[in-house]
Protein backbone atom coordinates (compact mmCIF):
# COMPACT_ATOMS: atom_id res chain seq x y z
CA UNK A 1 0.00 0.00 0.00
CA UNK A 2 1.23 3.65 -0.61
CA UNK A 3 2.46 5.90 1.80
CA UNK A 4 -1.20 7.83 1.07
CA UNK A 5 -3.94 5.57 1.00
CA UNK A 6 -2.96 4.61 4.48
CA UNK A 7 -2.88 8.37 5.33
CA UNK A 8 -6.36 8.84 4.19
CA UNK A 9 -7.76 5.29 5.97
CA UNK A 10 -6.38 6.69 8.96
CA UNK A 11 -8.19 10.38 8.52
CA UNK A 12 -11.33 8.31 7.60
CA UNK A 13 -11.27 5.72 10.58
CA UNK A 14 -10.40 8.96 12.55
CA UNK A 15 -13.41 10.61 11.26
CA UNK A 16 -15.72 7.65 11.81
CA UNK A 17 -14.30 7.38 15.57
CA UNK A 18 -15.41 10.83 16.05
CA UNK A 19 -19.09 10.21 14.94
CA UNK A 20 -19.23 7.83 16.47
CA UNK A 21 -18.66 9.23 19.60
CA UNK A 22 -20.63 11.91 18.95
CA UNK A 23 -23.76 9.53 18.73
CA UNK A 24 -23.32 7.95 21.70
CA UNK A 25 -22.30 11.44 23.62
CA UNK A 26 -25.70 12.95 22.44
CA UNK A 27 -28.19 10.43 22.85
CA UNK A 28 -30.55 11.28 25.29
CA UNK A 29 -32.44 8.04 27.61
CA UNK A 30 -36.38 8.62 28.93
CA UNK A 31 -36.51 8.56 32.96
CA UNK A 32 -38.15 9.19 35.56
CA UNK A 33 -37.31 12.04 38.61
CA UNK A 34 -35.74 9.55 41.12
CA UNK A 35 -33.05 7.85 38.09
CA UNK A 36 -32.73 11.20 36.84
CA UNK A 37 -31.44 12.19 40.30
CA UNK A 38 -28.46 9.15 40.56
CA UNK A 39 -27.43 9.85 36.59
CA UNK A 40 -26.39 13.27 36.83
CA UNK A 41 -26.77 13.17 32.66
CA UNK A 42 -29.46 14.90 30.69
CA UNK A 43 -32.81 12.87 30.73
CA UNK A 44 -35.65 13.28 29.15
CA UNK A 45 -39.00 12.92 31.43
CA UNK A 46 -42.74 12.49 30.35
CA UNK A 47 -45.14 13.71 33.23
CA UNK A 48 -48.19 15.93 33.62
CA UNK A 49 -48.14 19.46 35.08
CA UNK A 50 -49.34 19.79 38.60
CA UNK A 51 -52.04 22.82 38.00
CA UNK A 52 -52.56 23.12 41.91
CA UNK A 53 -48.74 23.58 42.84
CA UNK A 54 -47.23 27.51 41.89
CA UNK A 55 -46.43 28.31 38.40
CA UNK A 56 -44.81 31.48 37.21
CA UNK A 57 -43.03 32.96 34.00
CA UNK A 58 -41.50 35.93 34.29
CA UNK A 59 -40.86 37.86 30.87
CA UNK A 60 -37.97 39.87 31.53
CA UNK A 61 -35.71 36.71 32.55
CA UNK A 62 -37.96 34.31 30.49
CA UNK A 63 -37.90 31.94 33.30
CA UNK A 64 -40.49 29.53 33.53
CA UNK A 65 -41.15 27.33 36.94
CA UNK A 66 -43.83 24.35 37.17
CA UNK A 67 -43.82 21.32 39.05
CA UNK A 68 -44.30 18.34 37.31
CA UNK A 69 -45.25 14.41 38.16
CA UNK A 70 -43.79 11.69 36.13
CA UNK A 71 -45.26 8.25 35.27
CA UNK A 72 -44.33 7.02 38.53
CA UNK A 73 -46.08 9.25 40.50
CA UNK A 74 -43.17 11.57 41.69
CA UNK A 75 -43.15 15.11 41.92
CA UNK A 76 -40.47 17.84 41.21
CA UNK A 77 -39.91 21.23 40.60
CA UNK A 78 -38.65 22.17 37.10
CA UNK A 79 -37.10 25.67 35.85
CA UNK A 80 -36.79 26.36 32.31
CA UNK A 81 -35.04 29.18 30.42
CA UNK A 82 -36.94 30.08 27.42
CA UNK A 83 -40.55 31.48 25.80
CA UNK A 84 -43.52 29.19 27.43
CA UNK A 85 -45.07 26.97 25.37
CA UNK A 86 -48.49 28.36 23.76
CA UNK A 87 -50.60 25.33 25.12
CA UNK A 88 -48.67 24.49 27.75
CA UNK A 89 -52.51 24.75 29.99
CA UNK A 90 -54.55 22.77 27.93
CA UNK A 91 -51.13 19.63 27.20
CA UNK A 92 -52.17 16.49 28.44
CA UNK A 93 -48.87 15.77 29.04
CA UNK A 94 -45.54 17.57 28.70
CA UNK A 95 -41.92 15.85 27.71
CA UNK A 96 -39.02 17.75 29.00
CA UNK A 97 -34.82 17.45 28.94
CA UNK A 98 -32.65 17.98 31.28
CA UNK A 99 -31.21 16.94 34.10
CA UNK A 100 -31.72 17.26 38.03
CA UNK A 101 -29.33 19.78 39.97
CA UNK A 102 -30.10 21.06 43.07
CA UNK A 103 -33.22 19.12 43.42
CA UNK A 104 -34.69 21.21 40.61
CA UNK A 105 -34.85 19.63 36.97
CA UNK A 106 -33.22 22.15 35.15
CA UNK A 107 -34.79 21.81 31.73
CA UNK A 108 -33.69 22.85 27.77
CA UNK A 109 -36.60 21.97 25.84
CA UNK A 110 -40.13 21.08 26.46
CA UNK A 111 -42.30 19.24 24.44
CA UNK A 112 -45.86 19.29 25.17
CA UNK A 113 -48.39 16.57 23.62
CA UNK A 114 -51.74 18.23 22.31
CA UNK A 115 -55.00 16.32 22.88
CA UNK A 116 -56.01 15.09 19.86
CA UNK A 117 -59.03 16.02 17.78
CA UNK A 118 -59.74 13.43 16.07
CA UNK A 119 -60.18 11.09 18.70
CA UNK A 120 -63.26 9.47 18.82
CA UNK A 121 -65.84 10.05 21.57
CA UNK A 122 -66.50 6.85 24.25
CA UNK A 123 -68.54 4.66 23.06
CA UNK A 124 -71.91 4.91 25.03
CA UNK A 125 -72.82 2.04 26.84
Amino acid sequence: MKKKHIIALAVALLFIGIAAFALVDNKIDYADFASAQGTGKRVQVSGEWQKDLPTKYDEQSRVFTFSMKDHKGNVMPVRYVGIRPNNFEIAPQVVCVGKVEGGVFQVTDIQTKCPSRYEGAAPKS
